[in-house]
């Protein structure tokens, strides 16, 4: 009967080792799925906000090109022509709702990420103002979708 008790407790120790094999083995294997999980679901994430950029930039390129288009409208617009102020309303509101935003720079701090200063003038004495400030918008600028699209240009005082 020792042999049998000294075969059975082998045979126990042999299946409990094999069982925390296995047992390891499945948690390291489920560790590795779930760090695929993740990854996949990092990678989709990524990859759908690289195509909205993607996309974003596109319709920035064109709608880039539209504007001369309103710089046209605008130079008719200031030279009195008739007819023009509807059409330059029209494609201004088409491109707002898509997210092109107007820079008024008007009697604002001068800021170089979204203006050219073109034209400098110096400082009256007696306004005691150190900064620099806009005070006319030579060329309209643009936001698209919160970026930059085109930087205005600007006569600054200060």
């Amino acid at each position: 009967m020792t042999d049998e008790k000294a075969e059975v407790s082998s045979e126990e120790l042999s299946v409990d080792a094999l069982v925390e094999q296995l047992t390891k083995e499945r948690d390291e294997f489920k560790d590795i799925a779930l760090r695929v999980q993740a990854e996949f679901e990092n990678y989709r994430k990524r990859s759908a906000t690289q195509l909205i950029d993607e996309s974003d930039r596109n319709a920035g390129r064109i709608v880039e090109s539209l504007l001369s288009a309103l710089d046209a409208c605008e130079a008719a617009m200031i030279h009195g022509a008739a007819g023009v102020e509807p059409i330059f309303s029209s494609l201004l509101s088409a491109l707002q709702k898509q997210g092109l935003e107007v820079l008024n720079l008007v009697d604002t701090v001068f800021d170089p990420s979204v203006a050219d200063a073109v034209v400098h003038e110096p400082a009256d004495d007696e306004s005691g103002a150190s900064e620099t400030r806009v005070v006319e918008v030579l060329r309209t600028g643009y936001l698209w979708k919160g970026r930059v699209l085109r930087a205005a240009m600007v006569k600054v005082k200060g």
